[in-house]
């Protein structure tokens, strides 16, 4: 009988490192430099994107930094290690760290309801559709949105501004409840009152789950959120450029915003549109983006993860809570998953990507089991290999979101994928 054995394959030195702590053995030896640098150097001399930068340790040693190309083209600042860059979504994983910190100390568990801390959550309201006059039909949740659901993206908020022409997408657009002007406690109240788009629990859906998460920060501690995060994660981390305001004197050193036409052109964004978040004061404190930070920065908090909540005589966490954080909160009954699925074999933890397969075809993402990680909207990355002691930062400011850039990167790093097909 003839059986068909699919192996997944990581070439070159991928697997060395594994099981030895000896540094000649390290995933990112000099073969990977050399692969990493050509890889984000052939990136922006093809004008795919204007700037690159990179930053990975591996067992508590820096074994890559490089930077290629311009933070900012047209002023031809060059990138480099220093450049403040825009991390949008990455900054979720800050936002659950400093959630997680308030359940260490009992303030809430994971499957309570929302309502128990947030009343302006109870009886909620699903979305089904419109009658014939055109009205919202609407049906009373199957359960409750818990904690759990706001940290893995079960809520069922709306994540985006329906079509504008139905009576639902006419109210989202008017409730703007994630807009910049409104206080946590305003985007609560407005977001509540707006019907959810599926049963909690039934669907992976990204959107403003994480702001909300801010939002019970606030709710809970009686601090408001920016105090709270900068008191709890970022001071005792010493992340300095890890902000949402970036003051005047640091403005030389932000990378500009780039975006692509349809041809593949980059176009530079207006200053005014792409700087406005950081450089004004807003009453919104979002958990979901807003930070900007530098390589060096996010590195910090990424060693803080792999070394289990501890690093540089600061402790964020205990290191269970940083596994439970890293591992899939995902039941398999949860089968639309937005676009999650395009990370590869991926569950959802809280506030991470985890994966929990390797890679099944040559176009995936590349990693180890166990790895958690995310990205940000201008393609910025970063990830957790606990199997290697690694972590990465990868730093870029490009819109779209480019998902083959971060595809080259793990294979530069890791080696290509390789499928192998035995028949016996």
């Amino acid at each position: 009988m003839r059986h068909s054995l699919f192996l997944i394959l990581i070439v070159a030195a991928c697997f060395m490192a594994c099981s030895s702590g000896n540094n000649d053995n390290l995933i990112v030896n000099d073969i990977a430099k050399a692969r990493i640098d050509s890889t984000l150097k052939s990136l922006v001399e093809s004008g795919s994107i204007a700037g690159v930068s990179a930053l990975i340790f591996e067992k508590d040693k820096e074994v890559y930094f490089n930077a290629f190309g311009y933070a900012d083209r047209e002023a031809k600042l060059s990138m480099d290690r220093n450049t403040i860059v825009r991390i949008y979504s990455m900054t979720k994983p800050v936002t659950g760290v400093a959630l997680m910190t308030l359940y260490e100390q009992g303030a809430f568990k994971l499957d309570d309801p929302l309502s128990k801390y947030a009343p302006e959550f109870k009886d909620m309201k699903v979305y089904t559709g419109t009658d014939a006059k055109g009205e919202m039909i609407l049906e009373p949740a199957h359960r409750e949105i818990t904690i759990r659901d706001i940290t893995r993206h079960t809520t069922g908020f709306v994540n985006n501004i329906p079509d504008t022409t139905t009576a639902f997408g006419k109210l989202v657009k008017k409730t703007d409840a994630t807009s910049r002007e409104n206080t946590l406690t305003q985007m609560a109240q407005k977001l509540a009152s707006l019907p959810l788009m599926f049963h909690p629990g039934e669907q992976w859906a990204y959107g403003p789950s994480v702001d909300v998460q801010a939002f019970l920060v606030e709710r809970i501690s009686g601090v408001p959120y920016g105090e709270y995060v900068q008191k709890h994660v970022l001071d005792p981390m010493k992340l300095k450029t890890t902000r949402y305001y970036l003051p005047e004197e640091d403005r030389s050193r932000f990378a500009a915003w780039y975006s692509k036409d349809e041809n593949g052109n980059l176009n530079r964004r207006s200053d005014e549109d792409a700087n406005s978040f950081n450089t004004n004061h807003w009453p919104m404190t979002p958990g979901g983006f807003g930070l900007t930070s530098t390589l060096d920065d996010y590195m910090r908090f990424a060693r803080m993860l792999v070394h289990k909540g501890s690093f540089d005589n600061a402790t964020i966490l205990k290191p269970e809570t940083v596994q439970l954080m890293a591992t899939n909160q995902l039941a398999d009954s949860v089968t639309e998953r937005m676009w999650l699925p395009s990370k590869g074999q991926v569950g959802f933890g809280i506030d991470f990507a985890v994966r929990i397969k390797p890679p099944v075809s040559v176009e995936e993402n590349n990693g180890y089991v166990g790895e958690f990680f995310w990205d940000g909207a201008a393609s910025t990355l970063f990830w957790v290999d606990p199997v290697n002691e690694l972590t990465a930062v990868l730093f870029v400011q490009i819109i779209p979101f480019d998902r083959n850039l971060h595809k080259k990167f793990r294979d530069a790093v890791y080696g290509p994928v390789v499928v192998v097909s035995t028949n016996k």
